[in-house]
């Protein structure tokens, strides 16, 4: 190998290494900034991160919403639960709510959990009648779906128990006895 090659190779290796440390960098720290949304369904099973921040996504509860004025700070802190109408998850965030902020709404909160309460530090409202975020939808979907299945595995788990020896009675039993 020539020494004009060599010196070709060492420079196309350097500048292969040095692109792969910048994008193994910037991987990294795009990472440590994502906020994954999670419903409230997810996060009672478990799903959401425990130490880290994400977001919590839903509507917000009926009835839930309760205020009250914190006097060492003179912060005014909300309590409010947020619903994916499967699931529902206790909400605390100090500071001005959105003004489209109410019950019945879309709501994301960005934040974390300490001990069974989610700490907001950052609540967004939806904007209008109609919209809702896709991200919030689908989270929504989603917990309707796994609810029915649930309730379809305890159904058929409920039949295979009725279905069982000694547990059938005949159309003619149930005649004789008296019962629809």
């Amino acid at each position: 190998m020539t020494p004009a090659r060599k010196r070709r190779l060492i420079v196309a290796s350097l500048v292969l290494g040095a692109g792969i440390v910048a994008g193994s960098l910037i991987t990294l720290a795009l990472q440590s900034n994502l906020n994954y949304l999670h419903s409230p369904s997810e996060i009672l099973a478990g799903d959401a991160p425990s130490g880290g921040v994400f977001r919590i996504g839903g509507v917000v509860l009926e009835d839930s919403i309760q205020s009250g004025r914190i006097e060492a700070t003179r912060e005014v802190e909300y309590r409010f639960e947020v619903t994916d109408r499967e699931a529902d998850y206790p909400v605390i965030y100090r500071g001005v709510l959105p003004d489209l902020f109410r019950e019945g709404q879309s709501v994301i909160a960005k934040g974390r959990i300490e001990g069974d309460v989610f700490i907001a530090d950052e609540v967004l409202a939806k904007h209008d009648e109609t919209y809702m975020p896709a991200e919030v939808a689908d989270k929504m979907t989603q917990a309707r779906m796994a609810r029915a299945q649930k309730l379809k595995d305890e159904a058929e788990a409920l039949k295979l128990q009725g279905d069982a020896p000694g547990n059938q009675a005949t159309a003619a039993d149930s005649r004789d006895s008296g019962a629809p």
